[in-house]
């Protein structure tokens, strides 16, 4: 994508090929515009399109260039925030219902996947929150108190149980969620895309939003050879927010998050690893991530960007991190590695925003994009249309509202990462 090994890595190598697009060189008119070819924008406009409503996706680059083209491939229920703080915070009423809406956001996942066939190592296997010492596993059981109390299908298991299904003695326990799963995230970001256009949906690519301008009862959106003329506007870019809409960038923080794969490894020896082939990720402040691929490379990421001294000291964490939580493979290279930017808001839930009449934005998924988007953008499509109304969004709109000195605080999430990392090697 942009001649840059670190940009998408192995998910670029190999998902299947993106399908055909071009560059809006002309003036045309839509029902709907979205900016942004990530989850959020291509599930909305797929369900759009299923709906026959004429929808247009305007992308700056490429189908899945921000985190939906970087990420572990986490296919997760709910957020950060454990229900009982996500009602406290939004109130009962908003509170309850996103909680119900982001527990079913993983079968929209499944849903789509099946139904158009999308190859993407779709693997609904669950996934493992993993407890690291007394005090994440304290974390968990409390996890598994609030999600049981709402009918939630997870399982606390206890350091034994842990060992067995994942095939390490480094954590205290683990919270396995049957809802979850993994997938190749570039994959299905491209699956979603073929099957919008399948569907009739139009996306152009390498067509930036240079301009944004309000036109009679609509907005006319301004490439650098063409526009689309649109009265409703989605802008689904979150942590890839450019210089139009800066409103929805200053209200987060940026968090880099690494990723580096191994090489493909023997079935006897990943059959020791993951044997159900569940993603992971621990309860470290720090946390580290990693699953398997289709082909036996295991993925493994963490907090970080890998530029200037960056790269090296999240490299040698790389190779500490496997020696301990799986040290029969601690000598394997690695045969790739990428890195990409999260979007942090000050509570760490998502934001639905009116920006102006007839433009809305989705953002702020906190590191949770693959469901959460898929869920956000297929009810976003549903109210566009008259479906769905006021009363059911999941969350309230609210103005977008700036963090204070976020630069100083996202320089401060890279250099909090390299000094846990480098501290790493001391224990």
């Amino acid at each position: 994508m942009l001649n840059d090994p670190r940009s998408h890595g192995l998910w670029e190598r190999t998902a299947p090929a993106a399908p055909v697009t071009r560059i809006l060189d002309h003036d045309l008119s839509a029902d709907v515009v979205i900016v942004g070819a990530g989850y959020t924008g291509l599930s909305t406009v797929l369900h759009l399109a299923e709906r026959g409503v004429d929808a247009v996706v305007l992308e700056a680059v490429e189908i899945g260039f921000g985190g939906a083209g970087r990420n572990v491939g986490l296919v997760n229920a709910g957020m950060w925030v454990m229900p009982e703080e996500l009602v406290r915070t939004l109130g009962p009423d908003h509170g309850n219902r996103l909680i119900d809406f982001l527990g079913e956001g993983p079968s929209h996942v499944w849903d789509i996947v099946s139904r158009y066939g999308i190859d993407c190592e779709a693997n609904h296997v669950g996934t493992f929150h993993a407890g690291v010492g007394k005090a994440g596993l304290a974390e968990l059981a409390e996890r598994a108190r609030q999600w049981r109390s709402r009918g939630a299908p997870v399982e606390l298991l206890d350091r034994k149980a842990t060992a067995a299904m994942m095939g390490t003695t480094a954590y205290a326990g683990a919270l396995l969620d049957r809802r979850a799963g993994t997938i190749q995230p570039l994959a299905y970001a491209r699956g979603l895309a073929r099957a919008a256009i399948g569907n009739g949906a139009r996306i152009f690519t390498s067509s930036p939003v240079t301009g944004l301008q309000r036109e009679g009862a609509g907005w006319r959106l301004v490439t650098p050879k063409g526009s689309v003329r649109a009265p409703r506007v989605v802008f689904a870019t979150d942590a890839y927010t450019r210089h139009l809409m800066q409103d929805i960038r200053r209200q987060q923080v940026f968090l880099p998050y690494f990723n580096f794969a191994t090489r493909p490894l023997p079935d006897e020896v990943a059959r020791s690893i993951l044997p159900g082939r569940q993603g992971v990720w621990d309860t470290r402040e720090v946390l580290s991530s990693f699953r398997f691929d289709r082909q036996n490379r295991l993925v493994l990421g963490s907090v970080g960007a890998l530029r200037n001294t960056g790269t090296a000291v999240h490299r040698g964490w790389a190779r500490r991190a496997l020696r301990r939580i799986y040290p029969q493979i601690a000598s394997v290279e690695f045969e790739a590695e990428w890195y990409g930017t999260i979007g942090m808001t000050r509570d760490n839930l998502p934001r639905f925003h009116r920006l102006d009449e007839g433009i809305f934005s989705f953002c702020g998924y906190n590191g949770r994009g693959i469901a959460p988007g898929t869920a956000f953008g297929r009810f976003m499509a549903a109210w566009l249309r008259g479906a769905r109304t006021d009363a059911d969004l999941p969350l309230q709109p609210t103005a977008p509202q700036p963090v204070r000195f976020a630069g100083m605080r996202s320089a401060w999430y890279e250099a909090g990462a390299q000094v846990v990392h480098l501290a790493d090697a001391r224990i």
